[in-house]
């Protein structure tokens, strides 16, 4: 392992342990009777950890803490296939790590361990609702899309400078508040398989990794998109201003 990606991979791991001890941690905390007070402590407590972690290693790596961001990143062509796949295995090493100290915290005492789970028979007023596997695919994908989407816009094309860590833990935050009743809302592979392996309770795994990452993928296609577009508009301006006639 060079010297140059190991610091990256060290503080990958560190940064999404810390997410899925503090995130997870909380939502085993408040458990499902919370209410909204309890979904706000549960949203400010991700949204700040990696807001914290992105600012702490803001030098070292791009604060991706998340195998989903790593993918989009990966596929906005931002850094190496051998890069990314180790950003990812430290992710969820770290995850699962995270995820097990907080069972030998916790011990029986929150079962769940702040896993999340798609909501069946949720309140809504005089009615109930319940997120069917697509719902809930949909739901992942398009949170994931709108977090890499802010990542790649801030931290990878450098439009919001030392602010980037900032706009990435309020995103993580927002998202929270929105899905987070509907399904769990970790819309990061690392933060859904942690919980997971730790209990041994893969309910709706396949949607917890898969859709974060097609939610991931077509923010990089947009961002690279949008950015061919700017750029074409920008090679654009000085043919037409060439063509005009000194008045």
């Amino acid at each position: 392992m060079s010297n140059r990606i190991a610091p990256k991979l060290l503080a990958e791991f560190i940064g999404t342990f810390a997410l899925i001890f503090i995130g997870a941690g909380a939502g085993a905390v408040v458990g499902d009777g919370g209410g909204l007070p309890g979904l706000i402590a549960i949203a400010f407590a991700h949204g700040l950890t990696v807001m914290a972690f992105a600012f702490a290693y803001g030098s070292v790596l791009g604060g991706h803490m998340n195998p989903a961001v790593t993918v989009g990143v990966l596929a906005a062509g931002a850094m190496s296939a051998g890069e990314a796949f180790g950003y990812i295995v430290s992710q969820l090493i770290g995850g699962v790590a995270g995820a097990l100290l907080l069972k030998t915290v916790l011990g029986g005492a929150a079962t769940g361990l702040g896993m999340p789970a798609l909501a069946h028979n949720l309140a809504l007023g005089a009615t109930s609702l319940t997120i069917t596997p697509a719902a809930g695919f949909m739901i992942e994908a398009v949170l994931a899309f709108f977090l890499v989407t802010v990542v790649l816009s801030t931290a990878i094309a450098g439009r919001a400078g030392s602010l980037a860590p900032l706009a990435f833990g309020m995103t993580l935050t927002l998202n929270i508040l929105m899905g987070g009743a509907l399904t769990g809302a970790p819309f990061n592979p690392a933060r859904a398989l942690g919980p997971m392996v730790a209990t041994g309770n893969f309910s709706d795994a396949w949607l917890y990794v898969t859709a974060p990452v097609v939610g991931a993928i077509v923010a990089a296609i947009v961002h690279t998109g949008l950015a061919r577009l700017a750029h074409e508009g920008m090679a654009a301006e000085p043919r037409r201003a060439a063509q005009t006639p000194a008045e």
